[in-house]
């Protein structure tokens, strides 16, 4: 009779609360999947359409495993994580890798204008404010608001979008080099077996290596102010190739906006072939059209709330003067619900029907 009563208590207790936690995380794991592939996808449309440089966005629905580990940790003999569904907040994560310290910034405000924040957390701050060197990165915990992702029709899949409803999941936002920090950090210290002998000079050479690192984002960040102060280039057009190399396109846009950021390597490239399907093979050509636009007219209009990136800039120029004919390119086949939101906004009046737009206005 004694053992129906002890039955009863485990069946209720903190262990089968765990296995049902992770059963049911189990059960609903091809699902996280789906919607994290659908949130890789709009993170990286919408710091796209925001112009901002970043190396990469990448994201994973956390293993059932490392859920499970997670599950049962304990400090001081009490669960961490007492409702593990609820209290476990990385289910879904997302990394975003930039260039720059700035471009971190700017990530997190393009994200945060997009999403409710329930926490942020700059660990570079964190170690700063100790006085020392180490770990940093922008951690967001973030939710869908009323507005939901707010740029058009989405990328991916719209109905695992909608599944984030209710989700909270985390960001994390570093420089390529906070990221090579991390990573050999995290791979020595936890995948590793490191003699007790040798862990005080590991960490300090690891406190260098942060220190170092710290000193390198700062003066790539002085390389790229240098770089945009220089405005007497000239550059060199390929006559034997009818498209603007990228190359010679980011040189070209970084002395017309010297006060802009930098864009990723292949927007030039990409925005060049659009160039080419609107007849433009030159950058005389394309100089004699911004020429006649005022530049500073359509970024008031577009009101930017995070610094826009050189092809973006260039972007809405084209969208400006070409309207319709802009937003029907092959080469913008795949975003032209964003292209019809922002066209009445970059021209500042309501847009004609589709049938009376012809060519550029």
């Amino acid at each position: 009779m004694g053992g129906v009563p002890r039955r009863g208590k485990r069946q209720t207790g903190p262990e089968t609360r765990v296995r049902r936690a992770v059963a049911t995380y189990a059960a609903q794991h091809r699902e996280l999947e789906r919607v994290t592939d659908a949130l890789i996808a709009n993170v990286s449309s919408l710091l796209d359409d925001a112009g901002i440089n970043y190396l990469s966005v990448t994201g994973r629905a956390k293993s059932v495993a490392s859920f499970a580990a997670k599950a049962v940790r304990e400090t001081g003999g009490e669960r961490l994580y007492p409702d593990p569904l609820t209290d476990i907040t990385d289910q879904i994560g997302v990394r975003v890798i930039t260039y720059l310290r700035g471009d971190v910034t700017a990530v997190a405000e393009a994200l945060t204008d997009q999403l409710s924040v329930l926490t942020d957390l700059d660990m570079g701050e964190v170690t700063a404010g100790e006085g020392r060197f180490g770990y940093a990165s922008r951690h967001l915990l973030l939710a869908l608001d009323a507005r939901g992702l707010d740029m058009g029709d989405p990328p991916g899949d719209g109905a695992a979008v909608e599944g984030l409803r209710g989700r909270r999941w985390q960001v994390q936002i570093r420089t390529v080099l906070q990221h090579a920090w991390a990573e050999f950090e995290h791979e020595v210290r936890y995948k590793g077996t490191i003699p007790e002998e040798h862990v005080p000079d590991l960490s300090r050479r690891f406190t260098l290596a942060a220190g170092l690192l710290e000193l390198a984002d700062r003066e790539f960040t002085e390389i790229r102010n240098r770089l945009r102060s220089v405005t007497d280039r000239v550059p060199l057009v390929d006559a034997t190739d009818p498209r603007i190399s990228g190359a010679d396109l980011a040189d070209f846009l970084s002395s017309r906006f010297p006060d802009t950021g930098w864009s990723r390597s292949d927007h030039y490239v990409w925005i060049s072939g659009l160039l080419l399907e609107l007849g433009i093979a030159s950058l005389e050509e394309l100089a004699g059209l911004l020429n006649s636009l005022d530049s500073s007219a359509i970024e008031a209009r577009m009101a930017y709330k995070y610094p826009a990136g050189a092809v973006r800039l260039l972007d809405d120029a084209l969208l400006a003067v070409f309207g319709r004919r802009y937003v029907g390119l092959h080469g913008n086949s795949h975003r032209v619900p964003l292209l019809e939101a922002r066209l009445e906004k970059v021209r500042g009046r309501p847009e004609p029907p589709a049938s009376s737009t012809t060519g550029p206005t």
